[in-house]
Protein backbone atom coordinates (compact mmCIF):
# COMPACT_ATOMS: atom_id res chain seq x y z
CA UNK A 1 0.00 0.00 0.00
CA UNK A 2 0.94 3.47 -1.14
CA UNK A 3 0.56 6.46 1.03
CA UNK A 4 -2.02 8.06 -1.35
CA UNK A 5 -3.88 4.81 -0.72
CA UNK A 6 -3.48 5.14 3.16
CA UNK A 7 -4.76 8.34 3.13
CA UNK A 8 -7.82 6.94 1.34
CA UNK A 9 -8.08 4.22 3.88
CA UNK A 10 -8.00 6.98 6.64
CA UNK A 11 -10.95 8.72 5.29
CA UNK A 12 -12.77 5.58 5.26
CA UNK A 13 -12.20 4.47 8.04
CA UNK A 14 -13.72 8.14 9.23
CA UNK A 15 -16.73 7.75 7.25
CA UNK A 16 -15.28 10.67 5.28
CA UNK A 17 -18.65 10.31 2.62
CA UNK A 18 -17.52 13.69 0.44
CA UNK A 19 -13.93 15.78 -0.42
CA UNK A 20 -14.23 18.96 -2.17
CA UNK A 21 -11.28 20.20 -4.09
CA UNK A 22 -9.20 20.80 -7.12
CA UNK A 23 -6.48 18.36 -8.61
CA UNK A 24 -2.74 19.46 -9.49
CA UNK A 25 0.44 17.63 -9.85
CA UNK A 26 1.57 17.66 -6.12
CA UNK A 27 -1.99 15.79 -5.15
CA UNK A 28 -2.82 13.52 -8.14
CA UNK A 29 -1.43 10.41 -6.50
CA UNK A 30 -4.03 11.32 -3.84
CA UNK A 31 -6.85 11.36 -6.52
CA UNK A 32 -5.96 8.60 -8.34
CA UNK A 33 -6.44 5.70 -5.26
CA UNK A 34 -9.51 7.87 -4.40
CA UNK A 35 -11.52 6.58 -7.27
CA UNK A 36 -11.13 2.70 -5.86
CA UNK A 37 -13.25 4.34 -3.25
CA UNK A 38 -17.11 5.33 -3.11
CA UNK A 39 -15.95 8.50 -1.62
CA UNK A 40 -17.35 11.52 -3.99
CA UNK A 41 -15.07 13.88 -5.33
CA UNK A 42 -16.31 17.70 -5.92
CA UNK A 43 -14.50 19.69 -8.22
CA UNK A 44 -14.79 23.29 -7.08
CA UNK A 45 -14.15 26.00 -9.40
CA UNK A 46 -11.76 27.64 -7.17
CA UNK A 47 -9.89 26.58 -4.28
CA UNK A 48 -11.63 28.85 -1.66
CA UNK A 49 -14.40 27.40 -2.73
CA UNK A 50 -13.63 24.03 -2.01
CA UNK A 51 -13.60 24.91 2.15
CA UNK A 52 -16.55 26.80 1.78
CA UNK A 53 -18.13 23.65 0.69
CA UNK A 54 -17.02 21.54 3.20
CA UNK A 55 -17.78 24.68 5.66
CA UNK A 56 -21.82 23.86 4.59
CA UNK A 57 -21.28 20.25 4.56
CA UNK A 58 -19.91 20.32 8.35
CA UNK A 59 -22.05 22.48 9.80
CA UNK A 60 -25.26 20.39 8.56
CA UNK A 61 -23.66 16.73 8.80
CA UNK A 62 -21.98 17.29 12.02
CA UNK A 63 -18.89 15.92 11.26
CA UNK A 64 -15.61 17.50 10.08
CA UNK A 65 -15.84 18.38 5.66
CA UNK A 66 -13.19 17.69 4.08
CA UNK A 67 -11.18 19.60 1.23
CA UNK A 68 -8.31 18.70 -1.05
CA UNK A 69 -6.22 20.53 -3.30
CA UNK A 70 -2.60 20.65 -4.69
CA UNK A 71 0.51 22.80 -3.48
CA UNK A 72 1.35 26.46 -4.05
CA UNK A 73 -1.14 28.32 -5.47
CA UNK A 74 -3.62 25.72 -4.81
CA UNK A 75 -2.88 25.41 -1.04
CA UNK A 76 -2.63 29.67 -0.78
CA UNK A 77 -6.40 29.97 -2.71
CA UNK A 78 -7.84 27.58 0.27
CA UNK A 79 -6.50 30.02 3.06
CA UNK A 80 -9.03 32.53 3.27
CA UNK A 81 -11.42 29.69 3.37
CA UNK A 82 -9.82 27.78 6.38
CA UNK A 83 -9.64 31.29 7.93
CA UNK A 84 -13.46 31.82 7.73
CA UNK A 85 -13.88 28.16 8.99
CA UNK A 86 -11.46 29.03 12.25
CA UNK A 87 -13.66 32.08 13.01
CA UNK A 88 -16.70 30.56 13.44
CA UNK A 89 -15.04 27.41 14.73
CA UNK A 90 -15.98 25.00 11.79
CA UNK A 91 -14.41 21.77 11.74
CA UNK A 92 -12.15 21.17 8.64
CA UNK A 93 -9.80 18.88 7.30
CA UNK A 94 -7.69 19.87 4.69
CA UNK A 95 -5.53 18.28 2.67
CA UNK A 96 -2.91 19.81 0.64
CA UNK A 97 -0.12 18.78 -1.82
CA UNK A 98 3.34 19.42 -1.34
CA UNK A 99 6.74 19.55 -3.71
CA UNK A 100 9.09 16.33 -2.81
CA UNK A 101 10.25 16.36 0.62
CA UNK A 102 13.87 16.87 -0.71
CA UNK A 103 13.02 20.31 -2.49
CA UNK A 104 11.37 21.78 0.24
CA UNK A 105 13.08 24.76 1.27
CA UNK A 106 14.46 25.10 -1.77
CA UNK A 107 11.76 27.44 -3.61
CA UNK A 108 11.11 24.72 -6.57
CA UNK A 109 7.81 25.58 -9.12
CA UNK A 110 4.74 25.62 -6.79
CA UNK A 111 5.95 25.28 -3.56
CA UNK A 112 4.58 27.16 -0.81
CA UNK A 113 4.81 27.18 3.01
CA UNK A 114 1.87 26.59 3.48
CA UNK A 115 1.59 25.09 7.66
CA UNK A 116 3.59 28.58 8.18
CA UNK A 117 1.10 30.08 6.17
CA UNK A 118 -1.71 28.93 7.49
CA UNK A 119 -0.60 29.29 11.33
CA UNK A 120 -2.76 31.69 12.66
CA UNK A 121 -5.73 30.34 10.74
CA UNK A 122 -5.88 26.58 12.37
CA UNK A 123 -5.96 24.47 14.97
CA UNK A 124 -3.05 22.18 14.18
CA UNK A 125 -0.89 21.89 11.32
CA UNK A 126 0.77 18.77 10.03
CA UNK A 127 3.56 18.46 7.25
CA UNK A 128 4.18 14.17 6.94
CA UNK A 129 7.89 13.46 5.70
CA UNK A 130 7.32 9.93 6.70
CA UNK A 131 4.48 7.68 5.03
CA UNK A 132 3.81 5.64 8.42
CA UNK A 133 3.10 8.60 10.00
CA UNK A 134 -0.38 9.22 7.92
CA UNK A 135 -3.01 6.85 10.07
CA UNK A 136 -1.61 8.33 13.53
CA UNK A 137 -1.61 11.90 11.98
CA UNK A 138 -4.78 11.36 10.38
CA UNK A 139 -6.61 9.91 13.09
CA UNK A 140 -5.46 12.86 15.63
CA UNK A 141 -6.45 15.35 12.90
CA UNK A 142 -10.00 14.13 13.01
CA UNK A 143 -10.13 14.07 16.76
CA UNK A 144 -8.58 17.41 17.09
CA UNK A 145 -10.95 19.00 14.41
CA UNK A 146 -14.29 18.05 16.12
CA UNK A 147 -13.26 18.00 19.66
CA UNK A 148 -13.20 20.78 21.90
CA UNK A 149 -13.63 24.30 20.37
CA UNK A 150 -13.93 23.05 16.41
CA UNK A 151 -11.94 24.09 14.06
CA UNK A 152 -9.87 23.35 10.46
CA UNK A 153 -6.86 20.99 10.60
CA UNK A 154 -4.14 21.67 7.71
CA UNK A 155 -2.59 18.29 6.48
CA UNK A 156 0.67 18.67 4.00
CA UNK A 157 1.80 16.17 2.14
CA UNK A 158 4.83 15.67 -0.09
CA UNK A 159 4.06 13.88 -3.10
CA UNK A 160 7.12 11.17 -2.43
CA UNK A 161 5.36 10.78 0.43
CA UNK A 162 1.85 9.57 -1.56
CA UNK A 163 4.15 7.53 -3.60
CA UNK A 164 5.73 6.08 -0.76
CA UNK A 165 5.18 1.98 0.13
CA UNK A 166 4.17 2.11 3.48
CA UNK A 167 5.48 -0.65 6.23
CA UNK A 168 2.13 -1.63 7.47
CA UNK A 169 -1.25 0.39 7.75
CA UNK A 170 -3.47 0.13 10.87
CA UNK A 171 -5.67 2.70 11.60
CA UNK A 172 -5.46 3.91 15.21
CA UNK A 173 -8.53 3.16 17.29
CA UNK A 174 -8.35 5.86 20.06
CA UNK A 175 -6.07 8.91 20.51
CA UNK A 176 -3.95 9.85 23.33
CA UNK A 177 -2.52 13.70 23.26
CA UNK A 178 -0.98 14.69 26.33
CA UNK A 179 -0.95 18.16 24.95
CA UNK A 180 -4.53 18.18 23.95
CA UNK A 181 -7.22 17.64 26.38
CA UNK A 182 -10.34 19.54 26.12
CA UNK A 183 -12.28 19.72 28.84
CA UNK A 184 -15.91 18.88 28.65
CA UNK A 185 -17.27 18.35 32.05
CA UNK A 186 -18.11 21.93 33.62
CA UNK A 187 -16.98 22.40 37.09
CA UNK A 188 -19.86 21.77 39.40
CA UNK A 189 -19.29 24.44 42.24
CA UNK A 190 -19.03 26.61 39.45
CA UNK A 191 -22.49 25.56 37.92
CA UNK A 192 -24.00 25.25 41.31
CA UNK A 193 -22.61 28.94 41.99
CA UNK A 194 -24.57 29.54 38.91
CA UNK A 195 -28.08 28.08 39.82
CA UNK A 196 -27.69 30.09 43.48
CA UNK A 197 -27.37 33.21 41.77
CA UNK A 198 -29.71 32.87 39.23
CA UNK A 199 -32.52 31.95 41.60
CA UNK A 200 -31.96 35.84 43.23
CA UNK A 201 -31.98 37.53 39.84
CA UNK A 202 -34.84 40.35 38.69
CA UNK A 203 -33.70 40.62 35.44
CA UNK A 204 -31.89 37.26 34.56
CA UNK A 205 -31.25 36.76 29.75
CA UNK A 206 -29.18 34.33 28.37
CA UNK A 207 -27.25 35.73 25.36
CA UNK A 208 -26.25 32.46 23.45
CA UNK A 209 -24.03 31.80 20.44
CA UNK A 210 -23.02 29.64 17.55
CA UNK A 211 -21.21 27.52 20.35
CA UNK A 212 -24.74 26.40 21.22
CA UNK A 213 -25.22 24.41 17.46
CA UNK A 214 -22.04 23.64 17.05
CA UNK A 215 -22.86 21.50 20.56
CA UNK A 216 -25.84 20.78 18.84
CA UNK A 217 -27.69 22.08 22.15
CA UNK A 218 -30.73 24.04 21.20
CA UNK A 219 -33.05 21.90 22.67
CA UNK A 220 -31.20 22.07 25.84
CA UNK A 221 -30.97 25.47 25.41
CA UNK A 222 -34.73 26.24 25.16
CA UNK A 223 -35.83 23.60 27.70
CA UNK A 224 -33.58 25.76 30.18
CA UNK A 225 -34.83 29.18 29.23
CA UNK A 226 -38.78 26.91 29.23
CA UNK A 227 -37.78 25.46 32.92
CA UNK A 228 -36.59 29.00 34.65
CA UNK A 229 -38.69 31.26 32.58
CA UNK A 230 -35.32 33.50 31.37
CA UNK A 231 -35.69 35.47 27.64
CA UNK A 232 -33.03 34.42 25.52
CA UNK A 233 -30.86 36.59 23.00
CA UNK A 234 -28.57 35.49 20.16
CA UNK A 235 -25.61 36.70 18.47
CA UNK A 236 -25.43 36.66 14.91
CA UNK A 237 -23.60 33.22 14.92
CA UNK A 238 -26.35 32.01 17.39
CA UNK A 239 -29.36 32.57 15.06
CA UNK A 240 -31.40 29.37 14.94
CA UNK A 241 -31.20 28.37 18.88
CA UNK A 242 -34.61 29.65 19.14
CA UNK A 243 -37.43 30.24 16.58
CA UNK A 244 -38.19 33.30 16.15
CA UNK A 245 -41.88 33.41 17.16
CA UNK A 246 -40.90 31.87 20.54
CA UNK A 247 -42.01 34.24 23.31
CA UNK A 248 -38.76 33.95 25.43
CA UNK A 249 -36.57 35.17 22.37
CA UNK A 250 -36.00 38.52 21.34
CA UNK A 251 -34.01 38.70 18.94
CA UNK A 252 -29.80 39.20 17.81
CA UNK A 253 -28.03 41.57 19.73
CA UNK A 254 -24.60 43.61 18.88
CA UNK A 255 -23.94 46.79 16.48
CA UNK A 256 -26.49 45.61 13.48
CA UNK A 257 -28.91 43.63 16.47
CA UNK A 258 -32.39 44.47 17.31
CA UNK A 259 -32.81 47.88 19.54
CA UNK A 260 -35.35 45.72 22.09
CA UNK A 261 -32.78 42.97 22.10
CA UNK A 262 -29.43 45.11 22.78
CA UNK A 263 -31.53 47.31 25.65
CA UNK A 264 -32.96 43.33 27.15
CA UNK A 265 -29.33 42.40 27.66
CA UNK A 266 -28.33 45.78 28.81
CA UNK A 267 -30.68 46.06 31.65
CA UNK A 268 -30.24 42.70 32.82
CA UNK A 269 -28.91 41.87 36.55
CA UNK A 270 -27.90 38.42 35.36
CA UNK A 271 -26.32 37.71 32.14
CA UNK A 272 -25.28 34.25 30.58
CA UNK A 273 -22.94 34.19 27.57
CA UNK A 274 -23.62 30.37 26.57
CA UNK A 275 -21.07 29.61 24.09
CA UNK A 276 -20.28 32.74 22.53
CA UNK A 277 -17.05 34.45 21.92
CA UNK A 278 -18.52 37.65 23.22
CA UNK A 279 -16.57 39.20 20.08
CA UNK A 280 -17.09 43.21 19.31
CA UNK A 281 -20.21 42.73 17.13
CA UNK A 282 -22.26 41.47 20.22
CA UNK A 283 -20.67 43.77 22.88
CA UNK A 284 -19.50 47.05 21.64
CA UNK A 285 -23.03 48.20 20.59
CA UNK A 286 -23.75 51.88 22.18
CA UNK A 287 -25.33 51.66 25.93
CA UNK A 288 -23.76 47.70 26.69
CA UNK A 289 -23.22 47.92 30.12
CA UNK A 290 -20.73 45.19 31.61
CA UNK A 291 -21.08 46.52 35.57
CA UNK A 292 -23.91 46.10 37.45
CA UNK A 293 -24.88 42.61 36.99
CA UNK A 294 -23.44 39.18 37.42
CA UNK A 295 -21.66 37.75 34.24
CA UNK A 296 -21.75 33.80 33.28
CA UNK A 297 -19.64 32.65 30.46
CA UNK A 298 -19.79 29.14 29.16
CA UNK A 299 -17.80 28.56 26.54
CA UNK A 300 -15.67 24.97 25.59
CA UNK A 301 -12.44 27.25 25.02
CA UNK A 302 -11.02 28.51 27.93
CA UNK A 303 -9.27 31.51 26.01
CA UNK A 304 -12.51 33.45 25.09
CA UNK A 305 -13.43 33.29 28.97
CA UNK A 306 -13.00 37.18 29.98
CA UNK A 307 -10.91 38.22 27.01
CA UNK A 308 -13.51 40.42 26.57
CA UNK A 309 -15.54 40.99 28.99
CA UNK A 310 -15.36 39.86 32.37
CA UNK A 311 -16.49 36.86 34.02
CA UNK A 312 -18.12 36.72 37.17
CA UNK A 313 -18.64 32.89 36.84
CA UNK A 314 -16.30 30.98 33.63
CA UNK A 315 -17.51 27.81 33.59
CA UNK A 316 -15.24 25.91 30.75
CA UNK A 317 -16.41 22.78 29.20
CA UNK A 318 -18.85 21.17 26.65
CA UNK A 319 -22.35 23.76 26.23
CA UNK A 320 -24.57 20.48 26.12
CA UNK A 321 -22.94 19.00 29.09
CA UNK A 322 -23.12 22.04 30.98
CA UNK A 323 -26.90 22.99 30.33
CA UNK A 324 -27.79 18.98 30.95
CA UNK A 325 -26.50 20.04 34.89
CA UNK A 326 -27.49 23.47 35.04
CA UNK A 327 -31.59 21.87 34.21
CA UNK A 328 -30.79 19.31 36.66
CA UNK A 329 -30.05 22.30 39.65
CA UNK A 330 -32.80 22.47 41.66
CA UNK A 331 -33.57 26.58 41.57
CA UNK A 332 -36.78 27.27 44.16
CA UNK A 333 -35.60 30.09 46.29
CA UNK A 334 -38.57 32.35 46.41
CA UNK A 335 -39.62 30.58 43.35
CA UNK A 336 -43.47 31.90 43.24
CA UNK A 337 -42.20 35.71 43.91
CA UNK A 338 -39.37 35.03 41.40
CA UNK A 339 -41.70 33.84 38.77
CA UNK A 340 -43.95 36.72 38.83
CA UNK A 341 -40.90 39.39 38.83
CA UNK A 342 -39.75 37.37 35.60
CA UNK A 343 -43.41 37.30 34.18
CA UNK A 344 -43.33 41.02 34.79
CA UNK A 345 -39.74 41.31 33.15
CA UNK A 346 -40.53 39.55 30.06
CA UNK A 347 -43.84 41.51 29.66
CA UNK A 348 -42.11 44.94 29.26
CA UNK A 349 -39.88 44.10 27.08
CA UNK A 350 -42.33 42.20 24.95
CA UNK A 351 -44.08 45.19 24.54
CA UNK A 352 -40.50 47.23 23.80
CA UNK A 353 -40.27 44.60 21.14
CA UNK A 354 -44.16 45.13 19.64
CA UNK A 355 -43.34 49.18 19.43
CA UNK A 356 -39.74 48.63 17.81
CA UNK A 357 -40.61 45.82 15.31
CA UNK A 358 -39.90 47.81 11.91
CA UNK A 359 -37.40 49.73 13.70
CA UNK A 360 -34.74 48.75 11.12
CA UNK A 361 -37.61 48.24 8.00
CA UNK A 362 -36.98 50.87 5.08
CA UNK A 363 -39.80 50.55 2.58
CA UNK A 364 -38.42 50.73 -1.01
CA UNK A 365 -40.66 53.04 -3.50
CA UNK A 366 -40.23 51.33 -7.32
CA UNK A 367 -38.11 47.95 -5.97
CA UNK A 368 -38.55 44.54 -3.75
CA UNK A 369 -38.54 45.99 0.23
CA UNK A 370 -34.88 43.75 1.16
CA UNK A 371 -36.47 43.33 5.12
CA UNK A 372 -40.36 42.19 3.35
CA UNK A 373 -38.37 40.32 0.82
CA UNK A 374 -36.69 37.56 3.63
CA UNK A 375 -39.54 37.59 5.89
CA UNK A 376 -41.85 36.41 2.67
CA UNK A 377 -38.78 34.22 1.29
CA UNK A 378 -38.10 32.57 5.42
CA UNK A 379 -41.90 31.95 6.26
CA UNK A 380 -42.31 30.33 2.51
CA UNK A 381 -39.52 27.84 3.46
CA UNK A 382 -40.07 23.92 4.85
CA UNK A 383 -39.93 23.89 8.78
CA UNK A 384 -36.38 22.45 8.68
CA UNK A 385 -34.99 24.82 5.37
CA UNK A 386 -31.15 26.07 5.45
CA UNK A 387 -31.31 29.60 4.82
CA UNK A 388 -27.60 30.77 3.52
CA UNK A 389 -26.35 34.10 3.91
CA UNK A 390 -23.87 35.92 2.43
CA UNK A 391 -21.75 38.85 3.67
CA UNK A 392 -22.69 42.67 2.96
CA UNK A 393 -26.32 44.53 3.46
CA UNK A 394 -27.92 41.02 2.68
CA UNK A 395 -26.36 39.92 5.96
CA UNK A 396 -27.87 42.53 8.05
CA UNK A 397 -31.21 42.16 6.42
CA UNK A 398 -31.42 38.11 6.12
CA UNK A 399 -30.20 38.21 10.09
CA UNK A 400 -33.03 40.87 10.87
CA UNK A 401 -35.69 39.74 9.40
CA UNK A 402 -35.30 35.77 8.53
CA UNK A 403 -37.87 33.79 10.61
CA UNK A 404 -36.63 30.71 12.24
CA UNK A 405 -38.61 27.82 12.53
CA UNK A 406 -36.98 24.10 13.10
CA UNK A 407 -34.17 24.95 10.46
CA UNK A 408 -30.88 26.50 10.16
CA UNK A 409 -29.38 29.74 9.62
CA UNK A 410 -25.59 29.71 8.23
CA UNK A 411 -23.34 32.75 7.47
CA UNK A 412 -19.97 33.79 7.75
CA UNK A 413 -19.53 35.74 11.11
CA UNK A 414 -16.36 35.82 12.12
CA UNK A 415 -14.72 36.81 9.11
CA UNK A 416 -17.53 38.14 7.04
CA UNK A 417 -15.88 36.27 4.28
CA UNK A 418 -18.05 37.62 0.95
CA UNK A 419 -18.94 34.55 -1.74
CA UNK A 420 -19.92 32.11 1.05
CA UNK A 421 -23.44 31.59 0.99
CA UNK A 422 -23.44 29.65 -2.64
CA UNK A 423 -20.28 26.95 -2.01
CA UNK A 424 -21.82 26.49 1.60
CA UNK A 425 -25.27 26.04 0.15
CA UNK A 426 -24.10 23.54 -2.11
CA UNK A 427 -22.27 21.76 0.95
CA UNK A 428 -25.12 21.74 3.09
CA UNK A 429 -27.38 20.15 0.63
CA UNK A 430 -24.97 17.53 -0.57
CA UNK A 431 -24.56 16.67 3.39
CA UNK A 432 -28.71 16.44 3.40
CA UNK A 433 -30.48 16.09 0.39
CA UNK A 434 -33.41 15.91 1.43
CA UNK A 435 -33.56 19.57 3.28
CA UNK A 436 -34.56 22.70 1.12
CA UNK A 437 -31.50 24.93 0.85
CA UNK A 438 -31.16 28.57 -0.16
CA UNK A 439 -28.64 30.94 -1.00
CA UNK A 440 -29.20 34.77 -0.02
CA UNK A 441 -26.55 36.72 -1.43
CA UNK A 442 -26.13 40.48 -2.88
CA UNK A 443 -24.33 41.23 -6.32
CA UNK A 444 -21.09 42.02 -5.04
CA UNK A 445 -20.79 38.18 -3.44
CA UNK A 446 -22.72 36.76 -5.72
CA UNK A 447 -19.61 37.20 -9.13
CA UNK A 448 -17.41 36.33 -5.55
CA UNK A 449 -18.97 32.79 -6.27
CA UNK A 450 -20.14 32.79 -9.37
CA UNK A 451 -18.08 30.22 -10.95
CA UNK A 452 -19.40 27.62 -8.74
CA UNK A 453 -22.79 27.33 -10.94
CA UNK A 454 -21.04 24.71 -12.95
CA UNK A 455 -20.21 22.53 -9.92
CA UNK A 456 -23.80 22.40 -8.69
CA UNK A 457 -25.08 22.04 -12.45
CA UNK A 458 -22.56 19.23 -12.79
CA UNK A 459 -23.43 18.22 -9.29
CA UNK A 460 -27.47 18.41 -9.72
CA UNK A 461 -27.36 20.11 -6.75
CA UNK A 462 -30.44 21.53 -5.80
CA UNK A 463 -30.08 24.37 -4.13
CA UNK A 464 -31.81 28.11 -4.96
CA UNK A 465 -30.19 31.63 -5.03
CA UNK A 466 -31.25 34.47 -4.74
CA UNK A 467 -29.41 37.67 -5.92
CA UNK A 468 -30.43 40.96 -3.94
CA UNK A 469 -29.23 43.32 -7.42
CA UNK A 470 -28.54 47.03 -6.10
CA UNK A 471 -25.45 47.31 -8.42
CA UNK A 472 -23.13 48.84 -5.76
CA UNK A 473 -21.26 47.20 -3.39
CA UNK A 474 -24.11 48.27 -0.52
CA UNK A 475 -22.79 48.17 2.73
CA UNK A 476 -19.61 49.75 1.63
CA UNK A 477 -21.64 52.43 -0.04
CA UNK A 478 -23.81 52.84 3.12
CA UNK A 479 -20.28 53.04 4.82
CA UNK A 480 -19.28 55.78 3.14
CA UNK A 481 -23.29 57.47 2.77
CA UNK A 482 -22.77 58.31 6.51
CA UNK A 483 -19.30 58.66 7.16
CA UNK A 484 -17.66 59.70 4.12
CA UNK A 485 -20.65 62.08 3.31
CA UNK A 486 -21.82 60.48 0.10
CA UNK A 487 -18.08 60.40 -1.65
CA UNK A 488 -18.33 57.40 -3.23
CA UNK A 489 -14.97 55.07 -4.17
CA UNK A 490 -15.04 51.44 -5.85
CA UNK A 491 -18.70 51.16 -5.20
CA UNK A 492 -20.42 51.29 -8.72
CA UNK A 493 -21.34 47.85 -10.41
CA UNK A 494 -23.85 48.84 -12.69
CA UNK A 495 -21.18 48.37 -15.91
CA UNK A 496 -19.97 45.40 -16.37
CA UNK A 497 -22.19 42.96 -14.37
CA UNK A 498 -23.13 40.05 -15.58
CA UNK A 499 -26.89 39.74 -16.96
CA UNK A 500 -28.20 37.30 -14.52
CA UNK A 501 -31.39 36.18 -16.83
CA UNK A 502 -28.24 35.56 -19.67
CA UNK A 503 -26.13 33.49 -16.92
CA UNK A 504 -29.07 31.79 -15.91
CA UNK A 505 -29.13 30.77 -19.29
CA UNK A 506 -25.80 29.56 -20.13
CA UNK A 507 -25.88 27.21 -17.15
CA UNK A 508 -29.17 25.87 -17.93
CA UNK A 509 -30.29 27.03 -14.78
CA UNK A 510 -33.93 28.44 -13.65
CA UNK A 511 -34.06 31.67 -13.59
CA UNK A 512 -37.30 34.52 -12.38
CA UNK A 513 -36.56 38.49 -11.70
CA UNK A 514 -38.69 40.19 -9.31
CA UNK A 515 -39.03 44.34 -9.77
CA UNK A 516 -41.61 44.95 -6.92
CA UNK A 517 -43.87 43.42 -3.95
CA UNK A 518 -46.83 42.80 -6.20
CA UNK A 519 -47.20 38.69 -6.47
CA UNK A 520 -43.97 38.30 -4.68
CA UNK A 521 -45.35 35.85 -2.38
CA UNK A 522 -46.45 33.79 -4.80
CA UNK A 523 -43.80 34.42 -7.32
CA UNK A 524 -41.55 33.02 -4.62
CA UNK A 525 -43.46 30.00 -3.59
CA UNK A 526 -43.67 28.54 -7.27
CA UNK A 527 -39.70 29.36 -7.71
CA UNK A 528 -38.78 27.57 -4.45
CA UNK A 529 -40.98 24.36 -6.20
CA UNK A 530 -39.16 23.87 -9.35
CA UNK A 531 -36.94 21.08 -9.52
CA UNK A 532 -33.27 21.81 -9.96
CA UNK A 533 -31.10 24.52 -9.39
CA UNK A 534 -32.92 28.39 -9.78
CA UNK A 535 -31.89 31.97 -9.74
CA UNK A 536 -33.71 34.37 -8.66
CA UNK A 537 -32.57 38.04 -9.09
CA UNK A 538 -34.37 40.73 -6.88
CA UNK A 539 -34.52 44.29 -7.65
CA UNK A 540 -33.43 46.34 -4.70
CA UNK A 541 -32.89 50.10 -4.65
CA UNK A 542 -29.08 50.98 -4.31
CA UNK A 543 -29.68 53.53 -1.37
CA UNK A 544 -31.19 51.18 1.13
CA UNK A 545 -29.86 51.51 4.33
CA UNK A 546 -29.95 48.56 7.17
CA UNK A 547 -29.53 50.91 10.00
CA UNK A 548 -28.23 54.61 11.10
CA UNK A 549 -24.54 54.32 11.30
Amino acid sequence: MIGADAIVKCLEAEGVEMVYGYPGVAICPFYNSILNTDIRTVLIRTEQNAAHAASGYARISGKPGVCCVTSGPGATNLITGIATAFADSIPLICITGQVDTQLIGSDVFQEADITGAVESFVKYSYLIRDVNDIPRVFKEAFHIASTGRKGPVLIDIPADVQKDTISKFKYPEEVSMRTYKPTVKGNMVQIKKVAKQLSGAKRPIICAGGGVLLAGAQEKLQAFSEKFGIPVVSTMMGIGVMPTDHPFYYGMVGNNGRAYANRAMNESDFLMFIGARVADRAVSQNGFDADNKTLVHIDVDPAEIGKNVGATIPIVGDVACILEDLLNQDITVESKKWQDTLKEYRKAFAEYKESHADALVKKSGDAVDPCEFVEVLSRALDDNAVYVADVGQNQIWSCGNYVMKKGRFLTSGGMGTMGYSIPAAMGAKMADPSRQVVAVCGDGAFQMSMMELATIMQEKVDVKIFVMNNEVLGMVREHQHFVYKDKFSMIDLSQGSPDLGKLSEAYGIHYKKITSEKNMKKEIEAFLKKKGCGLMECRILPDEVVRGM
